[in-house]
């Protein structure tokens, strides 16, 4: 049910979207409900290929959220059940979904789109509705202008009508002024039937007697009518196209016509441009500039194979050079003028080519989106852990907008010829795939992937951006601190941390050599970190404010911010780079400078925690 509600939604979406690229086409045509709705159902009809992977991803996305949200994922990890085998039955039906989908591209979707195509080529070519308006003239009827000063919308009288008709030609003008008149459309709707009532109508009779009209005394003819009836020739009929005019478009086959169609049209443009070539060949390339005698033809072969151009050429007299520039220049032009004039020929057939191709992988490809979506969705809402309709459908359209343009790109990118078929109408495959894999592999590892905490704290810990400690008394206190020994502890802090300044001579640069290439680096920060947090734990559960206030001032100590990594190959790799290894250096030397402010620090919060233990102590 949760999948059927989210197929439908997503069909309505892409519905209205689709609607919105017609909408001019529809709007004041008079189309009838059944013809609308014939629209409609065609339309929904080529678009479920693209809802489907949209409502998988959206429908998983919601359930493995739901069951995350209700703890019902933790109850069957709990029970030993992994999440790959929760999603084993949903995988196996999302397979049946993507070879559905596939047959329905293939057998029922071409029928529909030709029909479509159809509709919306006949729409275009339908003249719009009449609906004249008050107080302007109305163009809308070909070769006919209406004034209305008024009219009645019950009964649709017109009053006050002023028509002029130049049917006949401007110089053949026919102009009526009527009291009322009255708009119908005859039953055939081939022609409009115009009664008009109490009027006058006038027209020239001798336009083109140009004497006459310089002076004014063109003579007319004048009718005063009653009753008048006018038949307009107007076609407003929905006469569908032929559904085979539409045949040859790549978007009405399916696999077995786009194959062979894409094999007959690269076949037909092949033999065009070889036809081309042996043309031009030998209008241009053999015989050129040359006379077309042996005698000619025997020296180009003769000197061919011995002379270059260029020592030609030189051999010839200025003005004989000149003359054979440009005519060997015309020839080129002549040969580029020919090239452009061919060239739509053969360009437009690779091109219905690529879109036959297009089609072609577009079937398979929409088919596996619907696996590769259902790989993003699930582990993506077992992460979350949020159902609803609120955040995943969020996601879902953050996430299908991304595949739409990369999947637009690739078959734009095609379909002009910039790069390979199968490239481009893959492409989005390729970068969604990995994503599903590596959120799956995630989900399964209940790894942390979008704990914001956590990636805030490594964004911390990189640029050296502290948070500050915060001690609170406790209520409950099961271990006193033994302030004697502590007072000791404090000063053997001290002295670690003068001995750490003095060994690694803070705030200076570090050695380049031995910061990247040196395989044993002694490095005692971390055992200087331990020890004073271990301090600070055993000092936290006193009940004196003051000293708690200054063990909150202590500083955090970063022990991996001033060395380049562990691993001994990214050392090396970096300090080979010798633009990476200034980098990491200078990024190093800052954090040298910042550790010895921090061991300072430590210096003189000894200081401080010493004067409050004593006065401990000595009460």
């Amino acid at each position: 049910m949760l999948f059927a509600g989210s197929f439908f939604v997503c069909l309505f979406v892409l519905i209205m979207q689709f609607l919105w690229r017609y909408v001019d086409d529809l709007i004041g045509k008079g189309l009838s409900m059944e013809l609308l709705g014939k629209f409609f159902w065609y339309a929904s009809i080529t678009l479920v290929p693209t809802a489907m992977p949209l409502a998988i991803l959206l429908s998983s996305l919601i359930s493995f959220g739901n069951m995350g949200e209700d703890l019902e994922l933790t109850a069957m990890k709990s029970a030993g059940i992994a999440l790959r085998r929760m999603m084993a039955p949903l995988c196996l039906s999302c397979t049946i979904l993507a070879g559905i989908s596939f047959v329905f591209q293939n057998n029922i979707s071409p029928n529909a789109q030709k029909q479509l195509t159809r509709m919306i080529a006949t729409m275009k070519e339908t003249s719009p509705a009449i609906e004249i308006p008050e107080g302007v003239f109305y163009s809308g009827i070909p070769n006919v202008n209406i004034y209305v000063d008024h009219k009645n919308a019950q009964t649709g009288m017109l009053y006050k009508v002023t028509i002029y008709k130049v049917d006949q030609g401007f110089e053949n003008a026919q102009i009526v002024v009527a009291d009322s008149a009255q708009l119908e459309t005859t039953s055939d709707k081939h022609f409009l039937r115009l009664m008009i009532f109490n009027g006058e109508q006038f027209e020239n009779l001798q336009s083109g007697n140009s004497t006459l009209l310089q002076r004014a005394e063109v003579p007319y003819d004048r009718e005063t009518f009653k009753d008048k009836i006018l038949l307009i020739s107007f076609n407003s009929d929905f006469n569908l196209m032929d559904a085979d005019m539409f045949a040859g478009m790549a978007r009405v086959k399916n696999l077995k016509e786009l194959q062979e169609g894409a094999d007959s049209i690269i076949h037909t443009c092949d033999s065009i441009g070889r036809e081309y070539y042996v043309e031009l060949n030998a209008r241009y390339l053999q015989n050129g500039m040359l006379n077309k005698t042996d005698s000619a033809r025997a020296i180009t072969k003769s000197t061919a194979t011995t002379c270059k151009p260029d020592t030609l050429i030189k051999k010839l007299s200025s003005e004989k050079r000149l003359q054979t520039i440009e005519e060997a220049q015309q020839t080129v032009k002549n040969a580029l003028t020919d090239l452009e004039f061919q060239k739509p020929i053969t360009e437009d057939g690779y091109k219905n080519a690529r879109k036959h191709l297009i089609e072609w992988h577009q079937k398979f490809a929409l088919s596996l989106s619907c696996l590769i979506f259902f790989f993003i969705g699930a582990p993506l809402g077992a992460i979350i852990r949020k159902g609803g309709l609120g955040l995943p459908t969020v996601i879902s359209v953050i996430i299908f907008i991304f595949y739409y343009i990369i999947n637009t790109s690739g078959m734009k990118l095609a379909r002009d010829g910039n790069c390979e078929v199968i490239y481009g109408m893959w492409i989005s495959s390729f970068i969604m795939a990995p994503l599903g894999f590596f959120l799956s592999y995630k989900a399964n590892n209940d790894s942390v992937v979008f704990n914001m905490d956590a990636h805030m704290g490594r964004l911390r810990r990189f640029f050296g951006i502290k948070t500050g400690r915060f001690i609170m008394p406790k209520e409950v206190i099961i271990n006193t601190p033994d302030y004697a020994t502590e007072l000791s502890n404090v000063d053997q802090l001290t002295e670690h941390c003068l001995q750490y300044i003095k060994m690694h001579k803070l705030p200076f640069a570090a050695n380049y050599f031995k910061l990247f290439f040196k395989i044993n680096q002694a490095d005692n920060i971390l055992e200087l970190q331990e020890e004073q947090e271990g301090l600070i734990e055993r000092l936290s559960n006193s009940r004196d404010l003051h000293l708690l206030a200054a063990l909150s001032k202590y500083p955090e100590i970063y022990t991996h911010a001033h060395t380049v990594s562990h691993h001994r190959w990214f050392n090396l790799l970096s300090g080979i780079v010798f633009p990476i290894g200034i980098l990491f250096w200078f990024r190093i030397w800052k954090y040298r400078i910042q550790l010895f402010r921090d061991l300072k620090d430590i210096e003189k919060c000894n200081a401080k925690t010493k004067i409050y233990i004593q006065k401990l102590l000595n009460n």
